[in-house]
């Protein structure tokens, strides 16, 4: 019995089929070609209430909070930058 390695978006994206869309397990499974056990146990891993989904919606959330920091920390230099260029003209 061969044994194929799945990279772990595919496993992800099985699970989403059948959490988040609605399609019946055997359906995803024998959609992708593989077998309900393994989806089975993709879902306990990955799905909704894994430790580890919550872990990356965690962090998931944490990289939205700081791109939106950034985002206000960049405006307040750009303002900075243009107020000391028109400061330093002004002073001429």
């Amino acid at each position: 019995m061969s044994s194929k390695r799945y990279p772990e978006e595919f496993k992800i994206e099985a699970v989403r089929q059948v959490v988040e869309r609605g399609h019946s397990v055997a359906e995803v499974a024998s959609r992708l070609g593989m077998t309900t056990h393994s989806l089975y146990s993709w879902k306990l891993r990955y799905g909704p209430r894994s430790d580890e989904q919550q872990a990356k919606t965690s962090d998931e959330m944490e990289i939205k909070q700081l791109k939106k920091e950034l985002k206000r920390v960049t405006e307040e230099r750009d303002i900075l930058k243009k107020a000391a260029v028109y400061f330093a003209n002004q002073s001429e």
